[in-house]
This record gives C-alpha cells, sequence and structure tokens, in this order.
C-alpha cells in the first residue's frame, strides 16, 4: 500500500462504517499480515546493516510505507515491489525531510539514525502526529551531542543536527513510551563506543517491546548486555541481519480472536510462533481469563468461545497496545472490569483511556478512566445501543468499534480506513471472517 492510496468508498474520513453483526456462530481462519513492530524493527536494522537484506512477509501498511520512504529520504535503497523486499544500505545524508504521518515508529525509531547522517534532517508529521510526546528521546539526543530544534515544545515538528562526536552513554525517561528505549537501542551498534542505556522514569511500559528489540539485535550479531532491568550496554560493531521472515501481527489478531467470544464459535490464526516477544502473545491467557478457549497446535491458534464474556482484573503494562480490543470485551462482559498499567497510552495516536471512556458511554455502557486505568461495569442489563463510534484517527479505536459492532446491531464506526496505518484490508477481512 501506498502512502497515498485511495480507500474503499465507506471507510474514509468523515464517512461511517456500518460494522457487521454476526449472524451465527464463526468457523473462520483468518491469515494476518505481518507485525508492525517487528517490520519496522527489520527495516531501521537492514538499512543500518553492512549488506543487502532480504524481508519476507513485510506488513504492507501506511505506518511500512512511512518508514520505508523515511530511509529512502536517508539515501537508503528499499525495493518493497514484489513479496520480498531488499534493503540495500547507504552512508546515511543529511540535509532532508521525512514525513512521520501517525506512525510512532517513524518518529521515534529515525531520528536517532541521524547522529550517523552528514547533515541536518526535518521532521514532521500528521496533525494528530504533533501532540504525541517526544521530549524524552529529543532530551537523549542531546545527552549525546545532538542538536533538536523543536521549538521548545517537545513534539514534532523538529530538526536534528549531528554532532561532531557521539557520547557512549545515556539516560532516557521512557515512561511514556519504550520507543524512546527502542530508538536508542537499534541505531547504538553503529555508534563509535556503542552505547550504554539507562531508564530513568519511574515506570516502563511495554518491555516486550523492548525485549523485541533486543532478540532482533541479536538475530542481527550485535551483542547486547543487560545488566540490571533498567539498563541495556550495546557493543558497538556490524549489523550483519541475515534475510528474515516477518512473524504475523500477533496485536493485529487480536479482533478476529475477540470475535470468537462476542460471536460464539471458533476462529484459527495461523502462523502463530510457539515463542515470541510481541506483546499479543498474551491473548490467549487474558481471552481464556474471559471465557474463551485457546489452544495452539502445529503453528495454529485456535479460539473458542460461547458469546459469553467474563469481566476481568488485568495489569496491561506489558502490552499496552492491546488494551481497546480487551476493553470491548469488557463493555459486552457480564460482571465489572478493571485494567492497569496503561497511563501511558494518553500519549498515542489520541488518548485512549479517554476515548474507550467516551466510546463506551455513547454505546450505553459505563467506564471510567483513571490516571492508568479504566474500570467497567460490564453490560447494562437492557444491553448496549447502537452508536457511532468515533476512531479519533486511532486503528485500534476502529477495531474497537468493530469488536461492538458484532454484538450491537447497528453499531457504524467513523474512518475505520485508519485500520490501514497497520491493516489495509481489515474492513474485508472482517466481513469475510463473518461468511457461513
Amino acid at each position: 500500500m501506498s502512502v497515498g492510496e485511495v480507500l474503499p468508498v465507506g471507510t474514509g474520513p468523515g464517512e461511517a462504517w456500518a460494522a457487521p453483526a454476526a449472524p451465527a456462530p464463526l468457523d473462520a481462519t483468518v491469515e494476518v499480515p505481518g507485525s508492525k513492530s517487528l517490520t519496522a524493527r527489520y527495516l531501521v536494522l537492514a538499512a543500518l546493516a553492512v549488506t543487502p537484506v532480504r524481508i519476507r512477509g513485510g506488513l504492507r501498511s501506511r505506518d511500512s510505507a512511512l518508514m520505508i520512504e523515511a530511509l529512502r529520504q536517508l539515501g537508503v535503497t528499499v525495493d518493497d515491489s514484489g513479496d520480498e523486499w531488499t534493503v540495500t544500505p547507504a552512508p546515511l545524508r543529511g540535509d532532508t525531510h521525512i514525513f512521520c504521518g501517525l506512525a510512532g515508529t517513524v518518529m521515534r525509531f529515525v531520528p536517532p539514525m541521524v547522529l550517523l547522517a552528514d547533515g541536518p534532517v526535518v521532521f514532521d508529521g500528521d496533525d494528530a502526529a504533533r501532540v504525541r510526546p517526544m521530549g524524552p528521546l529529543f532530551d537523549a539526543l542531546r545527552a549525546l551531542g545532538a542538536h533538536v530544534d523543536d521549538g521548545d515544545r517537545g513534539t514534532l515538528p523538529c530538526t536534528v543536527t549531528p554532532p561532531d562526536a557521539v557520547a557512549g552513554e545515556v539516560e532516557v525517561d521512557a515512561s511514556t513510551s519504550s520507543q524512546f528505549v527502542t530508538a536508542l537501542l537499534l541505531v547504538a551498534p553503529r555508534l563509535p563506543r556503542g552505547l550504554t542505556i539507562r531508564h530513568v522514569g519511574a515506570r516502563l511500559p511495554s518491555l516486550p517491546h523492548i525485549d523485541m528489540t533486543c532478540d532482533t539485535l541479536r538475530e542481527a550479531g550485535v551483542q547486547v548486555d543487560q545488566p540490571d532491568a533498567t539498563t541495556w550496554v550495546v557493543h558497538p560493531g556490524p549489523v550483519r541481519l541475515r534475510d528474515v521472515r516477518v512473524e504475523p501481527d500477533l496485536s493485529n489478531a487480536g479482533p478476529f480472536m475477540a470475535a470468537a467470544l462476542v460471536a460464539g464459535g471458533e476462529v484459527r490464526i495461523p502462523g502463530w510462533p510457539d515463542t515470541t516477544t510481541q506483546p499479543g502473545a498474551l491473548y490467549p491467557e487474558l481471552l481464556a481469563r474471559m471465557g474463551g478457549s485457546c489452544a495452539l497446535e502445529d503453528g495454529v491458534m485456535t479460539v473458542r468461545g460461547t458469546g459469553e464474556i467474563r469481566g476481568v482484573e488485568a495489569d496491561l503494562s506489558p502490552a499496552g497496545e492491546i488494551t481497546p480490543t480487551i476493553a470491548a470485551l469488557c463493555a459486552l462482559a457480564e460482571g465489572p472490569s478493571r485494567l492497569t498499567g496503561i497511563g501511558h497510552l494518553r500519549g498515542h495516536e489520541t488518548d485512549r483511556l479517554a476515548a474507550i471512556q467516551d466510546e463506551v458511554a455513547r454505546l450505553g455502557g459505563e467506564c471510567e478512566a483513571g490516571d492508568d486505568w479504566l474500570a467497567f461495569s460490564g453490560l447494562p442489563a437492557d444491553g448496549l445501543r447502537p452508536a457511532v463510534i468515533e476512531s479519533y484517527e486511532d486503528h485500534r479505536m476502529a477495531t474497537f468499534g468493530a469488536i461492538v459492532g458484532l454484538a450491537v446491531d447497528g453499531t457504524k464506526v467513523l474512518n475505520v480506513g485508519t485500520t490501514a496505518k497497520t491493516m489495509p484490508e481489515f474492513p474485508a477481512m472482517w466481513k469475510a471472517m463473518l461468511r457461513p
């Protein structure tokens, strides 16, 4: 998918998509595209590698297209014309502009690459990107010797100018996003002295994403040590990333898995890895606690449900991105639920805690949002009422609406096409799942 691709009728900005209700228990196999998180990490490491890298199964989405274009602006050659992409590294050039859209991976992972460039780079993005927190990463880049001009806002737009010399140690407060640590980790092996990174904030959300980054670095032959829970030591050296295959995106599998609990029946997800650092790996345990059953056999994750959903208490700090999917189930559950450890979601594509609270209320349910938690009263006695769900330009709020729509006939989702950020074919995949 290209950055400017036209969306299907009924899915664009300002348009309301009729979320289909489930006509019967499900019996579907859903092929989920590649992981957004792994695709972004592999693209960056391939750009920093010593030889060309082939990437198989990379996710085609708006975020991926923006990352590929960002790398091209830095002088890297990316051939994504076929099913296998080839990334050919080159010395990184500056004196260019990079448009980040609303891709957190681009706006966080690419600025540290400017430490290796030969001139300044300007970064900007969508209007919603201009309010996403960037200050801790900017401060870390300044501590490493770069000049960052952001007008003292701590957000995009900004200009990053590479330093004459790069420090070998840095502190960063990643309380609002683990991506700040990942961004520094990815560029670290190419720095003259490597890099020691210390997280200094009160909390560290989405730790599996940092583990994923360390695993991909080690896969590329980079030595990464972790002397304690909040310190990473990356040794300098070449990035020798071999040809890679991207795992299916387990977070994007979540709405389809949740559908089995809402509608009853069975949904199968092929290609589920035996071991993974993806946060979506938490889904089977959570869905089982909410009344479903999950079984992995021969690489296929099978989720079964009865249409009855139990409330749950869960700490989602390791995997905040799955919160909107679990929240949709909590809104439909018999009994109360409480999700904690998710304060960092207030700085995502939208303030997801406020968005979930508002949309549950729009449906006639009760949800209270705290600093880092959501509390749900569960399904009202007379059920939820159909409503037009606002997506807030947030792909996971759009899928939140689709999940609710399975049980609440007449639900609509504004701009469901925002799912193109990570899953361009979502509306068609969702309808195909419901076919008898």
